[in-house]
């Protein structure tokens, strides 16, 4: 009986899915893996909030503050209501609005927490027949007409390009090291949290969905502007970052190496309940990408143990990968941030020694951007910082010359 209902469960969730319902979809899926009941479940967004005391989850979710540290890891919320209802709840429940943000009032980014001085971040669009989409252009002070490296970032649910910018800190350390910068932006109509729809199928494919419009925007750069086109790199954090492990394995010949923070491997979701099934423990064995003669490409990986957003044994999954598709060395070293997280950074190396992949297990963090900026949102600034260390591994990498 247990299982009937599930199942028609499951088909009201597609039903609202294909309607555009997703919050509601996603509050209903959410609701079943814990085991409620769901057949009555009230429509209404702040109804669904007073009786389960959650949020709906977003495909791509919401930061976690990971008790006892001092990291804001903060939250935003998808709208102002929303906020209020959230701070509400926290005050029921004792936690005064720990870590979220929106709760207490911030004062709007300003252009030193994303750009350093003397440099340019300009806006621009990229349209093709899967749609359209806004970005945001990083240009170092020092790019005088000389190719450059160039690294496309792909931002969580709810973020913006500034956002992600600003908390990542990435337009600094580019700047220190001469690259482009590309912050590709979600629309809303394409997803109502602004997430990257890395679950879909229609959107794990080459050449269509946001795959292309991804590409798209990237070799717009690579045409406008002088570009490395052997160091072209894709990172991204929880739904990015499952984006960014798509174009990996989508658009081998495209980038050199890929940074997944806090992500999913590509292939182990096609639809919205395998998508929250991935979150909670991981994707299935057996889904994963096929790659058959090709090499795997360069992967950094970042996650906390601590995550309960998104479940550390997918960062576990993509070293798995790895190690399943070529011969590797593997060294393992641990390591402490002063006043901050201790981790274990493992890494592999082909049959030649040459760094295939870094996978960063931060011991005691949650679901947010490693040594980030408290400016942005989902950061951790007890480090280690991922963003230094993803470009530092990017940079050690290029494209066979043809």
């Amino acid at each position: 009986m247990k299982a009937m209902l599930n199942l028609d469960v499951i088909r009201e969730a597609t039903r609202l899915t294909r309607a555009g319902q997703l919050v509601e979809a996603t509050a209903l899926l959410q609701r079943m893996l814990r085991g409620d009941r769901v057949l009555d479940a009230p429509s209404r967004l702040e109804d669904r909030i007073a009786l389960t005391g959650r949020e709906p989850l977003t495909i791509d979710a919401k930061a976690d503050t990971v008790e006892g540290t001092d990291s804001p890891q903060q939250a935003k919320p998808a709208a102002a209501h929303l906020r209020t209802l959230r701070a509400s709840l926290d005050r029921k429940n004792g936690r005064a609005g720990i870590g979220l943000r929106g709760v207490t009032k911030r004062a709007p980014l300003s252009k030193p927490d994303i750009v350093p001085d003397g440099t340019r971040f300009i806006e621009g669009t990229y349209s093709n027949p899967a749609g359209s989409r806004a970005f945001k252009l990083f240009i170092p002070s020092r790019y005088q007409e000389r190719p450059l490296p160039l690294v496309v970032m792909l931002h969580g649910c709810t973020q913006s390009p500034d956002d992600f910018a600003a908390g990542t800190r990435m337009n600094f350390i580019a700047e220190e090291q001469n690259c482009f910068v590309v912050y590709p932006a979600q629309h809303s109509r394409a997803n109502p949290a602004k997430c990257w729809n890395w679950f879909r199928t229609a959107d794990q494919q080459r050449g269509s969905g946001e795959p292309a419009l991804i590409a798209g925007i990237t070799r717009q750069i690579m045409q406008s502007y002088l570009v490395d086109r052997k160091r072209v790199y894709v990172a991204g954090l929880s739904a990015g970052a499952a984006a960014a492990a798509i174009m990996g394995a989508t658009y081998s010949d495209l980038y050199a190496a890929i940074g997944i923070h806090s992500g999913i491997a590509c292939g182990v979701a096609t639809d919205l309940p395998s998508a929250l099934a991935a979150m909670k423990q991981g994707g299935p064995p057996g889904r994963e990408i096929i790659l058959g003669d090709r090499q795997p490409v360069p992967t950094i990986v970042f996650h906390g143990d601590r995550d309960t957003t998104v479940h550390p044994n997918n960062g576990g999954q993509i070293l798995e990968q790895s190690v399943n598709t070529m011969v590797t060395q593997k060294k393992v070293h641990h390591g402490h941030v002063p006043g901050g997280h201790t981790y274990t950074r493992t890494v592999l190396s082909d049959a030649s020694g040459h760094k295939m992949l870094e996978h960063w297990n931060i011991h005691g963090a949650g679901h947010a951007w490693s040594g980030g900026s408290p400016a942005g949102s989902y950061t951790d600034p007890r480090g280690p910082d991922a963003t230094r260390e993803i470009l530092r591994f990017f940079l050690e990498h290029s494209l066979p010359v043809e």
